[in-house]
Order: structure tokens, then sequence, then C-alpha cells
């Protein structure tokens, strides 16, 4: 059973879970679909195509699901979706994909959006991510899981940042970031691996395979893809494979300095 405020404009064609709740003066379109066990708050605002799983809460003033911010975008047939166990706090923007970019923005499972956080058109979010207050995601931005963006920190057009990687707050990122790595700055640069991060699930030995790769990739004087193919070739490391094979494939860059 479902608990609906009498002031909230639900209209036809909405699809609501059971135990459901949705509060004062909050407005669900007709093409939107939630879950079981969602929360949505006062004057939260959910149209578009938007698929809602389940156990999220979407907290007062939420913008969710509204047309892209994109001059191109003409009425195509776009959509967002939203997993399982998210908390979308107040103010968050959230828009859907473009044509151009595929035509779905996507967020995976239990994330946190604090206050004032914008995921643009066609941004892929994966689970267990934290983005703190006022952190701003532009269009084709992809993360991966695990990751951490600090408050008022914007993020480039297309820029790719892998598992358990964290950038500080108050940073302005342009290009990719590797799994496993801290970055920070304006622009935001590589400051080593993200210990506090991957200390919480991987076992020592891994850790220290990546510390040994890190040094290799981004302190020492080689050249970033001859040191790429040697580590991948003779690591016996998954961690460390999947940060060579993120590098291989990055369309942006590293933003890394050698002090030497």
């Amino acid at each position: 059973m479902s608990l609906i405020h009498p002031s909230a404009v639900i209209e036809d064609g909405a699809v609501l879970g059971s135990n459901v709740s949705v509060g004062p003066f909050a407005y669900i379109g007709s093409k939107v679909k939630i879950g079981d066990n969602t929360t949505v708050a006062s004057h939260a605002v959910i149209e578009g195509k938007t698929t809602i799983g389940k156990n999220n809460r979407i907290f007062p003033h939420s913008a969710v699901g509204t047309i892209p911010q994109d001059l191109k975008f003409d009425g195509e047939d776009v959509e967002l979706i939203i997993g399982d166990n998210n908390t979308i706090r107040e103010f968050t923007l959230l828009n859907p994909g473009t044509k151009g970019g595929g035509s779905i923005t996507r967020i995976g499972n239990r994330n946190l959006l604090m206050g004032y956080v914008h995921l643009g058109h066609d941004v892929i979010l994966g689970d267990h991510c934290i983005l703190a207050n006022g952190a701003t995601l532009a269009g084709h931005v992809e993360l991966g899981n695990h990751v951490v963006i600090g408050g008022l920190t914007p993020i480039h057009q297309f820029v790719h940042i892998g598992d358990y990687a964290m950038v500080g707050g108050a940073s302005a990122l342009s290009q990719d970031i590797p799994p496993f790595c801290l970055a920070e700055g304006n622009r935001a640069v590589l400051r080593g691996l993200n210990l506090t991060g991957i200390r919480r699930s991987m076992e020592r030995d891994e850790i220290n395979a990546l510390k040994s790769a890190y040094k290799a990739l981004f302190e020492e004087g080689n050249p970033l893809q001859e040191v790429v193919e040697t580590l991948h070739a003779s690591s016996t490391s998954e961690k460390v494979r999947s940060l060579c094979d993120f590098i291989k494939t990055s369309k942006r860059g590293i933003p890394f300095t050698r002090n030497k």
C-alpha cells in the first residue's frame, strides 16, 4: 500500500510499486515508474521517461528526469534509469540521455548524491559512489564503482573515472582518472593512490602491487605507454592489469606530472 499526500500530483500512466511514499506538493509525470519502498519527499519533481528502482530515497526539491540541458535536444525518446537503494538529496538535478549519446542516463545501486549534485545527459554512474555537495558531472561522463567526488567539483564532458578513484573537493577535472587513484587541484592531477578507499576492500598484496605499478607508471621517467605494455604483460595482479587497460583505452588522457 502506498502513502500519497493529497496535495501530490501523480499523472495518469505513472506506475508506483508497493509501499511508495509521495510527500506534499510532489509531482510525478505520466511516464514515470517507481519501485517498491521508495520515498519521494515534498516538492520533488520526477518526470520524463524515468524508471526508479526499489528502496530509493528522493529528498525535497529534487528535479529528476527533466529534459537534457542540451540545445540539440528536440523532444526525442530519451530515458533516465535509476537502480536500487540510492539516496538523492535536496536540489539534485538528474537529466536523461540524448540521441547523440545513446539516449540513456544510467545510475546504479547504493549511491549517495548529496545536495545540489548535477548529473548531466548520458552520464553513466556505477554502484556505491559518493558525490558530495555541489559535484557537477557534465554530459557523457562515466564513473565506475566506489568512486568518490568531493564537493564543488566539476567534471568535464566525456571524462571517465575508474573504480575506487577519488577526486578531491573544489577540484576541476578535465581528463580521465584511472582506477584506484586520487586526484585533486585545478586542473586536477594525480596525487597518488586512493589508499583510504582501496584499503577497505583489498588485501595487502594487491595494494603493494598497485603501489609498485603506480610508481612505475607515473613517478619514474619511462614513457607511459611503454610501461603500460610491460606491466600488463608481466603482472599477475588483476588490479594492475585493470589499471593498465584503463590507461590504454583513455581518450582524454591521464593528468599527471613527474618530479624528475
